[in-house]
């Protein structure tokens, strides 16, 4: 028997679904939290979200009216003035996330290198998707760091770099707190090229060859490569009903210094290639702050130092437009 399966199931289909991470009593905690999140966002209240009918950052500094969609995202929930701060973080460095993404990034074996001591993940991001108001949404089928625009022959070389010998630098997963069928994958296509007929298909495409959708029951979550051929498809939240979706939207990262096998160059370039993705929702404009620190661990500090060392994210850019 495997001991790293959710690592195989990774490697070849490009997600993993893991049944039951949090506890029934775990999801009513953390849905009560997320519910006061949201609401908050939704009125206003707070700053930071995904707005209808906007796919990529930078997102408007204004929600759109309810009748036109409103929001589909709260970001920075690990921000220091986020209401439930610190349940959010409880779980974002729970052992239970964090055992999965070591193994998808391979950290025991990379841990030989270097000081034991030294912390080898990155805090990254942690946010919430919920739906929208009163109209469905849909994101275009898309790879997180490959633009649509890629040759076939560009597509292999960036899949390649972004995940060297099947293992890649970052995890990243929804953590579902209501029923969530949203994410819909092409299994095995974080390791080729599109086909014609994908490259040919629609952005919104209804239906590629072999897609499937990712189904997710309360305490479910999905670990997927961010460069598997995906897209998001969001039912509006019933007028006057109770929130219809709340998916915990999180990443890890490894630092590239902990990566065997990869030489200085190469690791210079996927430091600037990950720091755009991560920075450009703004997580750089708070880490730093005195105020940004848990008190729930040495471990969690050493994780926020290092996204702190990616820098402040002024001038990185973003991976995708739209």
């Amino acid at each position: 028997m495997s001991t790293t399966p959710h690592l195989d199931a990774l490697q070849r289909d490009g997600f993993v679904v893991v049944r039951n991470l949090l506890t029934p009593a775990e999801v009513e905690h953390y849905r009560g939290i997320a519910t006061a999140a949201t609401t908050r966002t939704r009125a206003g209240d707070w700053p930071h979200f995904r707005t209808v009918p906007k796919q990529f950052p930078p997102w408007p500094s204004t929600p759109p009216p309810a009748s036109e969609g409103g929001i589909w995202g709260v970001q920075h929930l690990l921000h220091p003035r986020m209401p439930g701060r610190e349940a959010f973080a409880r779980c974002y460095f729970s052992g239970s996330i964090l055992n999965v993404a070591e193994e998808l990034m391979g950290v025991n074996s990379n841990n030989s290198k270097g000081n034991q001591n030294d912390e080898p993940l990155v805090m990254e991001l942690f946010n919430l998707l919920v739906a929208p108001e009163s109209k469905d949404f849909e994101l275009r089928w898309h790879r997180d760091d490959v633009p649509e625009t890629a040759t076939p022959t560009e597509e292999l070389l960036q899949l390649a770099a972004k995940s060297p010998g099947g293992r890649q630098s970052h995890a990243q997963y929804n953590l579902a707190l209501c029923p969530d069928a949203s994410l819909v994958v092409v299994p095995g296509s974080h390791r080729r090229a599109r086909t014609e007929t994908e490259r040919n298909a629609g952005p919104y495409e209804p239906s590629l060859p072999n897609q499937l959708v990712v189904e997710l029951q309360p305490g479910d979550a999905v670990f997927y490569d961010s460069n598997i051929l995906h897209r998001g498809v969001y039912k509006a939240k019933p007028a006057g009903g109770e929130e219809s979706r709340l998916t915990l939207h999180g990443s890890l990262g490894l630092k590239t210094a902990d990566q065997e096998g990869v030489s200085d160059a190469d690791a210079e370039a996927k430091k600037k290639v990950r720091a755009t993705a991560v920075l450009q929702h703004g997580v750089g404009a708070w880490v730093y702050r005195e105020d940004a620190a848990f008190g729930i661990g040495e471990r969690a500090e050493k994780m926020r130092a290092n996204l702190v060392a990616m820098g402040t994210g002024e001038g990185v850019g973003f991976s995708l437009q739209g």
